[in-house]
């Protein structure tokens, strides 16, 4: 089976603005978190990875990952960079696919490999974020099962949503897939679980600067 992950890019510049942080410094916060997601999907069982973006550096971080590059020149949201990103699986002969966000750089290989063990034919599956406000992984097989909703609450109307269209839909808890960045507290909190030491450095000395 066909496997691909789609991870969404908002330009760097305007993401991230919970945080109290020097614009500088969230860019490169963005930066660093979504090139650890881009080589833990890489280490993982996952075939291709669609990126979906109009950012300039996320561009050139995707070339050194060889990833498949969708131009998201208006940025009307996650869901339409979904829908870019399904419209071309479906067309290349894709029947699984998984969307995460660029902020999850927690997440191991293991916690994704998991996720795909759980998963079968037309299938849902559905990983909250730690405040379970929002959606941090989805899998869905096939591809264009059901339209994503992304939005407050997400997770609850994914779980609806596939519900509607399969019996096969679940919620799944995996706690360093849910653990994401969207604000100060989030920041502190990640760091304090001593996940991927080396990783947790980098953060450090990058808003240590």
């Amino acid at each position: 089976m066909k496997v691909a992950a789609i991870i969404p890019v908002k330009t760097f510049s305007k993401a991230k603005t919970r945080l109290s942080l020097p614009q500088k410094t969230t860019i490169e916060l963005c930066k660093l978190m979504f090139e650890e997601v881009l080589q833990t999907i890489v280490d993982s069982d996952i075939d291709s990875i669609v990126v979906v973006t109009k950012d300039k550096d996320a561009i050139e971080i995707g070339k050194s990952y060889d990833v498949i590059q969708i131009a998201d020149d208006n940025e009307t949201g996650v869901n339409n960079a979904v829908s870019l990103a399904d419209k071309h699986l479906t067309k290349n002969g894709f029947e699984m696919s998984i969307v995460f966000p660029q902020d999850i750089p927690f997440m191991q290989k293991e916690d994704i490999e998991r996720l795909l063990k759980f998963s079968s034919e037309n299938s849902v599956l559905v990983v909250p974020s730690r405040r379970f406000d929002g959606t941090n992984a989805l899998l869905r097989s096939p591809v264009n099962i059901m339209e994503t909703h992304y939005d407050e609450d997400s997770y609850k109307i994914h779980l609806k949503t596939g519900r509607d269209h399969t019996s096969k839909t679940s919620l799944v808890l995996m706690r360093r897939i849910m653990m994401d960045v969207d604000n100060n507290e989030d920041l502190q909190f990640v760091l304090g679980q001593n996940e991927k030491p080396g990783f947790c450095e980098k953060m450090k000395g990058l808003l240590e600067q």
